[in-house]
């Protein structure tokens, strides 16, 4: 199934951002959001489309809301 609407995208740079910003590895953010870390990979890289309790672990790890996480941001600086 295609991601017509690009959502799958927007939360893959939103989650990246984040975590970048708080300064955690792909591991520490799977380790506080209770997953494995090639699964927050492949959210990054968006090849991988996570439910909402997934997205809710990974707002509450990245100390933002849910909401937050599916914001188009710009693609300039990560």
């Amino acid at each position: 199934m295609e991601d017509e609407t690009g959502i799958i995208a927007v939360v893959a740079l939103a989650v990246r951002r984040a975590r970048q910003r708080l300064g955690l590895s792909q591991e520490t953010l799977a380790l506080e959001a209770g997953l494995d870390r090639t699964y927050v990979s492949q959210v990054e890289r968006g090849t991988r489309n996570c439910t909402i309790v997934v997205l809710a672990r990974l707002a509450r790890a990245l100390k933002t809301t849910p909401d937050q996480l599916l914001v188009p941001q710009k693609k300039g600086r990560s």
